[in-house]
């Protein structure tokens, strides 16, 4: 074979195994006050094409017939935009060329600001296509996780283990519905800066794919929830979560207490409760409190309404658990272990029945900005070093232009509340951010910067195109608490 021939063949080989970063005309969509790229920001031609943003803000574009000319992108995503045109357009003008770059700038209309995908295939995807090197050791795929759902995390052996809920993967529909888990280092141990991701080491199992946290043999998915780790008598310390096995999300078959066994890296039931236990039991995302009485593990659901003491035999004992209640008797809330807590509902009814005076209140969240009260659905409570307060990231249940994509900010001088004012920091129309999570071990300048990540999905939206990649995955958004638009919110 002569030389020119083989060099031809080369050339047909690297172009069957892909196109060279050189072959895209790289767009880069960037805060237009930080300079930083912003994931999921989409870019759609008048023909709809569609395209977006990867987790560093590329969009690596080569289209037959749209080079070498001036295209028109439309340009949106949630919480950013462009200025509109005489005719009401969003959009950019830009002139594709291979081997070339621009950039878009678009305002952040959100206070919380979007800083990357943490979960899924092609995290930067677009970022690779371009030859720039990804912060993540495998940005694209690992471990077969092409979607996650909503997450539980607690500092463990020095490390972070985490819980996800259900996991799609690429071979079939059907993932792993027992629950997934993974280990990562803090940033000061070799871990990433959150801004750019979290190198996940997920637990897998003989064909490296994600392994099933809680097998059992029976039918049903199962999920884990309000994961914590306490001490036994000895000075050993335990993981410990709920787990439930659903048939659907109507129908839950059994519930209980599972623990982690650290020789196989699985979870283990030591509890099978009664239906009668509703609220006996971790939920929510466990934050642990000291007190004057010991330290105690309370429940944000997203209101921390339900608490333990922090010990080993305590959290597997039912008559432990005592709930935030409404007393007639004293004319305030009082802890007891006898009856469910008293919810947000629940309040609103008694002030409503003229049974609770308005300012007794704890959960009547109102929006700063409107006065409209607000329903929280699910969240995070953590003390705050910086504000000096517990401050709350919670979504909101029938926010308008979304059912379960509005996220609020909160202040309270106590973990019980009172819980009264709410600025929305982030928005997700016709779309979900659900089950929400503030991650207080990432705190930046003494807690001042925040980082929080939920669940992006269209479930529950009634919106009938999913975002292509980022749909059931999890985002990391990132807040500044000194930020003018929060004020509103502080508990002075």
């Amino acid at each position: 074979m002569s030389l020119r021939r083989l060099l031809l063949v080369s050339l047909c080989l690297s172009r069957l195994s892909g196109a060279a970063p050189e072959d895209y005309f790289g767009i880069h969509v960037i805060d237009e006050t930080t300079g930083r790229g912003v994931p999921l920001i989409t870019l759609k031609t008048t023909n709809a094409i569609t395209l977006t943003t990867d987790s560093a803000g590329w969009i690596a574009f080569a289209e037959p017939g749209l080079m070498n000319r001036t295209v028109y992108f439309h340009v949106e995503g949630p919480g950013y935009a462009v200025p509109k045109d005489g005719f009401g357009y969003a959009g950019v003008k830009l002139t594709p060329v291979a081997g070339k770059t621009a950039e878009v700038k678009v305002l952040r209309t959100n206070i919380a600001e979007r800083v990357c995908r943490l979960t899924g295939q092609g995290i930067y995807r677009d970022s690779t296509l371009l030859g720039k090197e990804p912060p993540l050791p495998s940005p694209n795929l690992f471990a077969d996780v092409m979607g996650q759902d909503s997450v539980q995390v607690v500092p463990w052996k020095g490390r972070y283990f985490w819980i996800f809920g259900d996991t799609q993967r690429p071979g079939y529909p059907l993932g792993n519905f027992h629950s997934t888990a993974a280990w990562s280092d803090p940033p000061d141990k070799g871990g990433l800066d959150p801004e750019n991701g979290i190198h996940f080491e997920y637990i897998t199992d003989e064909n490296n794919a994600v392994a099933k946290m809680l097998p059992v043999d029976e039918p049903g998915v199962v999920w884990l929830f309000g994961m914590l780790t306490v001490m036994d008598a000895e000075n050993h310390e335990h993981l410990i979560a709920h787990y439930s096995r659903w048939r659907d999300l109507g129908k839950r078959l059994e519930h209980g207490l599972a623990e982690l066994d650290e020789s196989t890296e699985r979870f283990r039931r030591i509890a099978v409760l009664g239906d009668e236990y509703t609220w006996q039991h971790p939920q929510g995302n466990a934050v642990r409190v000291k007190g004057e009485d010991g330290d105690w593990l309370y429940f944000s659901t997203p209101f921390c309404q339900t608490r333990v003491k922090a010990d080993y035999v305590s959290v597997q004992n039912t008559p432990s658990y005592e709930s935030l209640l409404w007393s007639d008797e004293h004319s305030d809330f009082v802890w007891q272990n006898s009856h469910a807590p008293t919810s947000q509902e629940d309040e609103e009814k008694l002030i409503a029945e003229k049974k609770m005076p308005k300012d007794k209140a704890r959960m009547q969240v109102v929006d700063v900005q409107t006065g409209k009260s607000v329903h929280l659905h699910a969240g995070s409570v953590h003390w705050n070093k910086h504000r000096e307060r517990w401050v709350m990231i919670a979504v909101q249940e029938s926010g308008g232009v979304s059912y379960l994509g509005e996220v609020w900010y909160l202040e309270a001088k106590k973990i019980e509340g009172p819980w009264r004012k709410a600025v929305k920091i982030a928005t997700h129309p016709k779309y979900s951010f659900y089950n929400p999570s503030h991650h207080a071990f990432f705190d930046q300048k003494d807690g001042r910067i925040i980082y929080f990540q939920g669940t992006y999905a269209e479930t529950f939206s009634g919106n009938p195109v999913p975002t292509p990649r980022y749909d059931y995955n999890q985002l990391m958004y990132r807040l500044d608490l000194d930020v003018e638009r929060l004020k509103a919110a502080r508990e002075e």
